[in-house]
């Protein structure tokens, strides 16, 4: 049988691309800390971390707490798959705990199947004493946009296609750091601190607190500009934690000239993550990929 050269070169791509999808596949995500030393801030209050499983939506959820030493969890696309975006991914739990998998690990897996790179961000919690609740939380994610960015050319990611995806208190700490970029929450300690923190796009899931208590007025602390990435909002009506957080920052990036869209789905509750359910609020994961695919975000191209 004849094989023609341009078979062949067909065949050793198709094996190429096979082959890095499986060694990523067997390497498993990747856990770099946040900072090479001591933690701006950390005053050593919280015992050593732990985790635990409590009920949760369709089954248990993982909850992680007493977080001193900040992580991120890198979870690479397939190579066959992979775009080159990237998302920092901020789980919630109250800026008390981090809902790992429910809105961690498998977010990361979802985010891989659609062609972008996970990065989970394990940030400190419970908050601290006399600081604002979202304070350590933002040093933290401040510092891990620019890691990634910083990292960029080494791990093939596009650094102007790198984003953030938070859940309630997560959603919290992504609209500060989507308005919080041109200013550092703590002193800069080396080259990567000089490497941008501002996410190129944001998706904010049941969001908490974004608005004056009581109203759909925007939390006086978030400055949305004409420079505040685009975001995508989801969120249930019948949340215990009001829609209004999102509608107050939706309403603050339209008046700004940003590009936004919100989801309020008439059921839902709080923390339901991407587990399936009977509800409409199941299908904001689809809505999300067809948000990201209208902005370009989910076209291939050559990092190598």
């Amino acid at each position: 049988m004849r094989i023609t050269s341009r078979a062949l070169a067909v065949a050793i791509f198709s094996f190429v691309l096979l082959f890095d999808s499986s060694a990523r596949a067997a390497e498993g995500p990747l856990v770099f800390d946040v900072w090479p030393g001591p933690v701006p801030g950390e005053t050593g209050q919280t015992g050593p971390e732990k985790s635990q499983q409590r009920p949760g939506p369709v089954r248990p959820i993982t909850i992680v707490t007493d977080v001193s030493k900040p992580t991120i969890t890198v979870y690479r696309a397939p190579g066959d798959k992979d775009t080159g975006a990237a998302v920092l991914i901020c789980p919630g739990g109250g800026y008390a705990a981090l809902a790992w998998d429910l809105e961690g690990t498998e977010v990361a897996q979802w985010l891989n199947s659609i062609g972008v790179n996970g990065i989970i961000l394990k940030y400190r919690v419970p908050v601290r004493t006399g600081t604002p609740r979202y304070l350590p939380p933002l040093q933290d994610a401040q510092r891990a946009m620019s890691l990634v960015r910083s990292k960029a050319a080494e791990w093939h990611f596009d650094p102007h296609r790198i984003g953030m995806l938070g859940f309630s208190a997560g959603g919290n700490l992504t609209g500060f750091a989507c308005t919080h970029f041109d200013r550092r929450a703590y002193e800069p300690i080396d080259e990567v601190d000089k490497t941008s923190c501002r996410p190129d796009f944001a998706v904010l899931v049941y969001p908490a607190w974004l608005n004056r208590e009581g109203t759909a007025e925007l939390d006086p602390e978030l400055h949305v500009s004409k420079n505040t990435p685009p975001a995508f909002f989801v969120h249930a009506d019948d949340d215990p934690i009001k829609a209004e957080s999102s509608v107050a920052m939706y309403l603050a990036l339209k008046h700004a000239g940003v590009p936004a869209e919100l989801h309020i789905y008439a059921t839902g509750g709080h923390g339901f993550g991407l587990r399936p359910t009977d509800k409409p609020c199941s299908t904001w994961p689809q809505r999300c990929e067809e948000w990201l695919s209208s902005r370009s975000l989910l076209s291939r191209k050559n990092l190598n």
